[in-house]
């Protein structure tokens, strides 16, 4: 299929190609992965094709580049990152609430006001935690702002991570490599990536490893810069393990915390580190705590049912 539009710009600047386009095309490739188009340069021309919206976003992007580099000689990845979030703030006939992300035509809305709070909250703090029961969308909308801020240059790349822990069950000695036998407790993570970009396009991140999907064991020694991180079921964390996890947030980075603390899979004598976290942490400037109500419960509406009659058992 060929591309609807192609469109063609003068690079005004030769000398400055280098700067314009990154070491190895870097900056070239941030905007053509985030508004899909082909970006290509011979001489003094830089050639865009691709569908209508995304070439002229990405040539929106370019020139005010390129008109940046009138009054200086080098370029930042956060000055390619303004730019490609400038060229999305700018688009209009959207709603402030929608989360722009991969798949062509989607986007995602918080449907209660509880999810609004949420997202707000993601975009507004470095570090945010989220507590509410099964079906209020925590793991999916944090997904989809990860997806959106990679999209929008504002993160390089995106860590998911989640404690291997069993609900329960005892799976004994699963077979296949490292990556198979973690997998299982892996796959919600895969599911709600896999609705925000199509596979090809996820298996091409992994690849690059712009994209991880890894047990919580797996972060420790780490320090993580220009990232979206993301703990699922982190009331399966011990303290220990929760700390471990936030001293893991490096510069211009978001790290988002979510768990349901009705479920808790840990030895009956081992203290959730998700509420030893909110309990330490509730207060302190710079942190967003959102907490999810059974109102917010948007998956089959049998779903807010049944945590309601398990709680009134509960109680009882």
């Amino acid at each position: 299929m060929k591309p609807d539009v192609n469109l063609s710009l003068t690079l005004e600047q030769p000398d400055k190609r280098l700067a314009l386009f990154g070491s190895a095309d870097r900056y070239l490739r941030m905007i053509r992965d985030t508004f899909g188009v082909q970006i290509t340069s011979r001489e003094e021309e830089i050639r865009i094709a691709g569908e209508k919206d995304g070439v002229a976003r990405a040539a929106a992007v370019l020139d005010k580049l390129q008109r940046k580099l009138r009054r200086q000689d080098w370029l930042s990845a956060e000055d390619v990152g303004q730019a490609i979030g400038q060229a999305f703030d700018d688009t209009h006939g959207r709603s402030a609430d929608e989360i722009d992300v991969y798949v062509k035509g989607a986007v995602v809305r918080p449907k209660t006001e509880g999810q609004k709070a949420y997202v707000t909250a993601m975009f507004a703090h470095d570090l945010t935690f989220c507590i509410g029961p099964a079906g209020t969308g925590k793991t999916y909308l944090a997904v989809a702002v990860a997806a959106t801020m990679l999209k929008r240059g504002q993160a390089r790349r995106i860590v998911l991570a989640r404690p291997a822990v069993e609900a329960g069950e005892r799976l004994g000695f699963l077979p296949g490599d490292l990556q198979a036998k973690v997998n299982p407790y892996l796959r919600p993570l895969f599911d709600a990536l896999h609705d925000m970009m199509d596979f090809e396009q996820v298996k091409r991140l992994m690849t690059n490893d712009v994209i991880e999907v890894i047990p919580l064991a797996f972060m420790r020694g780490r320090t993580l810069n220009d990232a979206c991180v993301i703990l699922d079921e982190a009331q399966n964390t011990t303290p220990s393990q929760m700390l471990m996890f936030l001293t893991r947030l490096g510069h211009d980075s978001k790290m988002i915390v979510t768990g349901d603390t009705s479920q808790v899979d840990l030895p009956d004598d081992t203290r959730s580190g998700l509420d030893d976290a909110v309990d330490k942490l509730r207060g302190i400037k710079g942190i967003g705590l959102v907490e999810l109500q059974r109102e917010d419960i948007v998956r089959h509406r049998l779903v807010q049912n049944i945590v309601n009659a398990y709680e009134r058992r509960s109680a009882e």
